[in-house]
């Protein structure tokens, strides 16, 4: 295999195994280090007896990032209040057609998903984000990790129902989705108690991330009277030099906030019922760093 061919070869599954990385760690920047592993151990060694290179590089990337996952459990680190996974620029719209596929895909990297996943153990994360998220029979995921299939199968079964009893219900109409997303930004940008509380289930949370860097709440605000009151007292203090942006962040409708030109928060939400139930707002700079070029 020529050095040609193989960057080709790479480079078609790029975003597969990033896909990958990314909901086994939460992290970006960590998810496209273990890619950049992956691409070194490809790159370095004699290619030429791999009869099927996605399968094969979707066991190193797989593999690298259960041990960068295992490192950083062992490290035991402690997090200034909520946590939150790092924002990921996603188009499923645009680049996966089928309906049935976008809502798997969307889901599984969604911030709601992504915190639960964090419950789990590195294998149980790995089974789940292979199985769930891009569909891999148990066996072929027993070989990439070096286990049996009735192990895949038990770490499967496991990890599914943890996810499923802690998950939040949410609508996946992405449609609907961003109608709310839109107007309850303009409730909020405007400071609008009244138009806030109607948006707002009654027992709606703000999820706060930022790591003690910059403000945001360091417990998670319930209910849909204190949530409102602290975005409309966001929205009282003002942003500098103001730019906002609507995109799509891990599967869904996202707003971007720019102070200068430079990212300074991102708001999610999820939906069920016609009302928003959770505020994602992520402040902490570190995880906004991937954003700055959409500036």
């Amino acid at each position: 295999m020529s050095d040609a061919t193989r960057t080709d070869v790479f480079e078609e599954h790029r975003s597969l195994l990033l896909g990958v990385a990314y909901r086994m760690l939460g992290r970006v920047s960590d998810a496209e280090d273990v890619v950049q592993d992956a691409w070194l151990r490809w790159a370095d060694g004699d290619r030429s007896d791999v009869r099927e290179p996605r399968a094969y590089l979707v066991r190193v990337t797989a593999r690298l990032a259960v041990d960068r996952l295992r490192r950083i459990k062992a490290r035991g680190e402690t997090y200034v209040g909520p946590w939150l996974p790092e924002p990921y620029v996603t188009a499923f719209g645009d680049t996966t057609p089928d309906t049935a596929e976008r809502a798997v895909l969307a889901d599984s990297v969604s911030l709601a998903v992504l915190v639960v996943l964090e419950t789990l153990s590195p294998l149980e994360r790995a089974v789940f984000v292979l199985r769930e998220a891009f569909g891999f029979p148990h066996a072929e995921i027993a070989a990439l990790l070096d286990r049996s299939e009735p192990a895949v199968r038990r770490l499967a079964a496991r990890a599914r129902q943890h996810v499923e009893e802690r998950r939040p219900r949410y609508d996946a109409d992405p449609a609907h989705r961003r109608d709310l997303t839109e107007r309850f930004l303009a409730a909020a940008a405007g400071g609008d108690l009244e138009r806030l509380l109607e948006l707002l289930a009654p027992d709606a949370r703000l999820i706060g991330d930022s790591g003690g860097r910059s403000r945001a709440p360091l417990r998670v605000l319930r209910g849909a009277d204190h949530v409102a009151r602290f975005l409309a007292g966001v929205a009282a203090k003002g942003v500098p030099d103001l730019t906002v942006r609507v995109l799509e962040l891990n599967g869904g409708p996202a707003v971007l906030v720019l102070s200068g030109g430079r990212p300074d928060a991102v708001f999610q939400v999820d939906v069920a019922d016609g009302r928003v139930r959770t505020v994602y707002l992520l402040r902490n700079p570190d995880k906004l760093r991937s954003l700055a070029d959409l500036g």
